[in-house]
């Protein structure tokens, strides 16, 4: 008996040779499980808490009853959206973006900075930087119209007190975050995070320049808002200093563009003087884009008064040096009101007259459409949407 159980000893023994490491195995395998449930724990966690935050930027972006699924996907389709820049300054050009910021967020604005009138002209003259309008009109239009900080950025001080009398909020804004910056381009960076604007808009010069204008009775003068009062025909306008340096993102972002668009806007003093600058018409006209020009709809007594629109691009392709600049002449086709257009005649204004067959020699191609809209004062427009539709079918 005792050598049996001697045996079965033995037998047990061996048995447990076996069952020790596969408990081991089993002890050290729930030790893992334990650290994986533990690790999809914390994962799961720190992924509920980034869709929290997540989706709380978005209603931050979004603070109107919007769906935010929605909302998010329609970013994303803005993300996808044609490779756009646009040239120019002044409200022609912000109403172009109103429109387009609708379809694509891949939208480059690059504004003139030769204005030196109204409040952007003392910011200029006091603090010795460029000048905020347009480059702060151009932000607003490409900002959530619905925010509230947009409405603020154009509100227009009226006080007794004459340091703030005419000034905008948002000319000041942007002449405060240049000074806490250290430069005007940071500045205007820092504005449009804060505006959170689609797309980018960019001064096509960080430098200092004044726009000058010969006259065709061979008188000088100097200054944008001189030379748009003059009343006297315009030969030719030129920048001083003649050489600035251009903006390096506006010209990356024109080598990459799908479509460039000039204006719409005032041709003397907001489109030509971008153009004006030998690296910015050089990356415009090497560029593989297409480029457009919005013709404004009415002339402007300052600048342009009874120009057809042959006068428009030839003063466009004689500053630039090339008679095929232009691919693409949008026009507004739709008849004006008789009582709008008696109101726009006691002021020297009229419809700009489209004279195709004086445009036979260019390789340009003439698109019409219905672009008019009549605020509710009586001035005629570009309605934003409309334009917005001409110009992205340019870009299939």
């Amino acid at each position: 008996m005792s050598k049996a159980f001697k045996g079965i000893k033995i037998n047990i023994i061996n048995v447990e040779k076996y069952i020790n490491p596969v408990r081991d195995m089993i002890t050290s395998s729930t030790k893992l499980v334990t650290i994986d449930i533990i690790a999809i724990l914390l994962g799961g966690t720190l992924l509920f808490f980034g869709m929290r935050f997540f989706f709380k930027a978005l209603n931050t972006l979004y603070p109107s009853k919007v769906d935010i699924v929605n909302a998010s996907y329609d970013e994303l389709k803005l993300l996808k959206g044609p490779k756009i820049v646009t040239v120019g300054g002044g409200t022609g050009l912000s109403t172009l973006l109103r429109g387009l910021k609708v379809y694509s967020s891949n939208l480059t604005a690059v504004v003139t900075v030769a204005d030196d009138g109204g409040s952007s002209g003392k910011l200029r003259k006091q603090l010795k930087m460029l000048p905020p309008g347009d480059i702060r009109n151009c932000m607003v239009a490409l900002a959530d119209s619905s925010s509230l900080l947009g409405k603020i950025f154009q509100y227009r001080f009226n006080s007794v007190n004459k340091n703030l009398d005419g000034h905008s909020f948002g000319n000041l804004f942007i002449a405060a975050l240049t000074n806490v910056s250290g430069s005007f381009e940071k500045g205007v960076q820092e504005a449009s995070k804060i505006l959170a604007i689609r797309g980018k808009v960019l001064p096509v010069t960080l430098e200092r320049v004044v726009l000058e204008a010969r006259l065709k009775n061979k008188k000088t003068i100097k200054g944008q808002f001189k030379i748009s009062n003059s009343g006297q025909p315009i030969e030719k306008v030129f920048l001083v200093p003649s050489d600035p340096l251009p903006s390096a993102t506006a010209l990356n972002d024109i080598k990459k563009a799908k479509l460039i668009v000039l204006g719409p806007g005032s041709l003397y003093t907001s489109i030509i003087p971008n153009l004006l600058i030998k690296e910015i018409r050089e990356a415009i006209c090497n560029s593989k884009a297409k480029v457009v020009y919005i013709c404004n709809i009415m002339t402007q007594p300052g600048e342009t008064k009874y120009y057809r629109l042959s006068d428009h691009i030839n003063a466009i392709n004689s500053h630039v040096g090339y008679d095929d600049f232009i691919n693409f002449i949008v026009v507004n086709n739709q008849p004006i009101p008789e009582e709008i257009l008696k109101k726009y005649a006691k002021k020297h204004s009229q419809p700009v007259e489209i004279d195709r067959k004086y445009l036979k020699k260019y390789d340009s191609k003439i698109l019409g459409a219905d672009l008019l809209r009549i605020t509710s004062d009586g001035l005629v427009r570009h309605d934003p949407e409309k334009l917005a539709k001409i110009v992205l079918r340019l870009t299939l």
